[in-house]
């Protein structure tokens, strides 16, 4: 075989490869049906998933070992979007007022966030925590019937980074910003403009500080994450993946209405954990989530 031939063989294995090293044959398997609305996944240090029921102003969580699904909380502030810190504390996009909490193991409740510039936050949505453990969150406006006497105070849509001492700066105003995960690895932060059916992508310069975004794809997202190959899995009409140069390559077809959120999970990270309306979903990969 020519040179020439030996190189294309190896693009056309690479190729193979990128799509079917995450999942080969590997099928969606059905955890439980038992919810209204599922999202905000996030795994702990152990590798079970935290997940919410925002209509139903519960917290979920997944035990990797026996497959099962157990409540963790109770008046949640109709959480959303989750992650997890360093000290294994569940931070919560808590839209009924407007706030971000954080909540230990022992459920006990820390407000960190309840307005910006004296001023009601429209509702957090998702949120990550980068090394210098500062929040990006996102506060899109989504009314919801249950908000009591809410009055529209910010009429833009932003990208916030809260500072580890507790100072906010607002980053950028999109249509709607929604999903968003970053990897402290790669310096890098995704962002969803779910109503604009795009996602960008950010340099992580500092703390708090970003570089102009960059378009990566020409699709929104609900919620999202990082595989360990900057893989970046987007949600919607079930699970789209695309490569780090933000080309598509693969799509998992999820049998709901609409997929809200995905994560890793699992004591090696590397089941795909899905919410997708009311159900939860996992998916056993050949790959691992992002450090």
């Amino acid at each position: 075989m020519t040179a020439v031939g030996l190189v294309l063989v190896a693009i056309q294995c690479k190729t193979i490869n990128s799509q079917t090293m995450i999942f080969e044959n590997e099928e969606p398997k059905l955890v439980s049906d038992q919810f209204k609305f599922t999202e905000g996944p996030s795994a702990d240090s152990e590798g079970n998933v935290y997940f919410t029921d925002q209509p139903n102003d519960k917290i979920y969580v997944w035990d990797w070992k026996t497959n099962a699904v157990t409540e963790f909380m109770n008046k949640t502030g109709r959480a959303n979007g989750t992650y997890f810190d360093k000290e294994n504390r569940l931070l919560t996009c808590s839209d009924e007022k407007g706030e971000i909490w954080r909540i230990s193991k022992d459920q006990s409740v820390e407000v960190l966030m309840q307005g910006f510039k004296g001023k009601r936050l429209n509702g957090p949505n998702d949120l990550w925590l980068d090394q210098f453990g500062g929040i990006y969150f996102t506060d899109p406006l989504y009314r919801r019937d249950y908000w009591v006497d809410f009055k529209e105070e910010i009429p833009e849509k932003d990208l916030y980074y809260r500072f580890k001492n507790g100072e906010v700066i607002k980053i950028e105003t999109f249509k709607a910003p929604n999903g968003i995960i970053g990897s402290i690895k790669q310096k890098k932060l995704y962002v969803s403009d779910i109503d604009g059916k795009k996602t960008y992508v950010y340099d992580i310069l500092g703390e708090g500080k970003l570089s102009e975004k960059k378009l990566f794809c020409e699709m929104g997202s609900d919620g999202m994450t990082l595989d360990e190959h900057g893989n970046l899995y987007l949600t919607g009409d079930g699970i789209t993946v695309f490569n780090a140069k933000g080309e598509k390559i693969k799509h998992i077809n999820i049998p709901e209405e609409w997929t809200g959120n995905v994560t890793f999970g699992g004591e090696k990270g590397n089941i795909l954990f899905i919410t997708a309306s009311k159900s939860v979903y996992t998916v056993k990969t050949n790959t691992k989530r992002m450090k």
